[in-house]
């Protein structure tokens, strides 16, 4: 196992009716920048109990953060915090709000002479942060517990993360009842974004992690249990709340410590993302398949044990290996996630020349976990995906 260090101070209150948490997180008397999306948490009921929770603070609110949360959205929220000379950043969303609150979080207390597009990419160094809590509402990407997040700006096709320990979420809110009025759309990007999350710190070379390899299956095995459950019947609200767990889980930090980790998958899809305006996480369930396939002898014992961990098939290394890509394709078909650049509209050989052009931008080569993948290997894994 490989050396690492682990911190993980977010206080997690699980469960329903856990909004009231807040009350209890956030002092009294502070003022509280309420960031969220398109205004879905006005209709369902969230944004009612989150300002009943809210009643002893002062409460500014900022709508309109997007999927992908962009950076000149973000630097609008974070003049509004200054002028507001707010406490706290309350995130009320999925991944993108909660990305978008850290960014808010940091910029708001960012010394004026630094550009902030500066934090992005972890180009300067951010020594204070607004405290932030959340009310997760969309599970997939564990952001609500983890010190990472991801910004876009359009104007220059830039997709981008930072991290940071100061953008630790103080305190989140999981409440399963809270994703009920979700769209099948929105659950099937959820289930497979964590599913893949997982892979990318699991599916590399064994390296005597055993018990991260442990809770990488149980994740895996999980969510190929409640993944099509939480779809055929949207009121299941035990597979949701551990759809939602599994999702905090898949990158609260555990899963990944001692282990080798490959993102490839996501920094091509990110620029799939910049590209086409594809779902995250479809842009994921295209490009992992073909990358497992191109680094199938790199990953061959890992696949091997994943294809009887998690699936449950026998035979030789290499039948197991393949037969386990095979079911990883079929559930996220079964997900309602299409694995082909086609089903998309997409030309391969022309998306393949595209991310080309535009992942050099963004990443250092080489990629993956055995650093050998080059810009080439990444357009052939592209090009796979056809």
């Amino acid at each position: 196992m490989q050396n690492f260090s682990f911190h993980a101070p977010t206080r997690i209150h699980f469960g329903q009716g856990q909004v009231a948490q807040l009350a209890v997180e956030i002092p009294a008397a502070s003022r509280v920048l309420l960031v969220y999306g398109g205004g879905s948490i006005k209709q369902n009921g969230v944004y009612q109990q989150v300002m009943v929770a809210l009643s002893q603070h002062e409460v500014f609110e900022f709508a309109g953060v997007e999927a992908n949360p962009e950076y000149e959205t973000l630097m609008r929220a974070a003049a509004q915090a200054k002028v507001a000379k707010v406490d706290w950043v309350l995130a009320v969303g999925g991944g993108s709000v909660i990305d978008g609150a850290k960014f808010i979080a940091a910029a708001a207390l960012l010394d004026e002479e630094i550009d902030p597009w500066l934090i992005v990419g972890n180009r300067t160094p951010i020594r204070c942060a607004l405290p932030i809590a959340v009310v997760l509402t969309l599970p997939a990407t564990g952001a609500e517990s983890n010190f990472a997040s991801v910004i876009s700006r359009r104007a220059t096709q830039d997709k981008m993360s930072f991290k940071n320990a100061m953008v630790f979420p103080r305190c989140a809110v999981l409440d399963p009842a809270l994703t009920l009025s979700l769209p099948s759309r929105q659950i099937s990007n959820g289930v497979v974004d964590a599913f893949i999350h997982t892979t990318e710190q699991y599916l590399t070379f064994p390296a005597e992690a055993r018990l991260q390899d442990r809770l990488a299956e149980g994740i895996l095995s999980t969510l190929i249990e409640v993944g099509p459950v939480t779809l055929a019947h949207p009121d299941d609200i035990n597979a949701r709340a551990n759809y939602m767990w599994c999702a905090n889980q898949a990158l609260f930090g555990l899963v990944g410590v001692g282990q080798p980790q490959d993102w490839v998958s996501h920094a091509i899809g990110h620029e799939l993302t910049t590209l086409y305006d594809m779902d995250h996480a479809q842009t994921l369930a295209v490009v992992l398949p073909s990358l497992l396939r191109y680094c199938f002898d790199d990953k061959l014992l890992k696949l091997a044990q994943y294809g009887r961990r998690v699936w449950g098939f026998s035979g030789s290394d290499h039948e197991v290996a393949h037969a386990a890509i095979h079911a990883t394709v079929d559930f996220f078909e079964q997900m309602g996630l299409p694995t082909h650049l086609a089903a998309y509209g997409l030309n391969a050989d022309e998306v393949a020349l595209a991310v080309g052009n535009l992942l050099p931008k963004h990443k250092a080569f080489p990629l993956g976990e055995r650093g050998r993948l080059t810009l080439a290997d990444c357009m052939a894994i592209v090009r796979m995906a056809k």
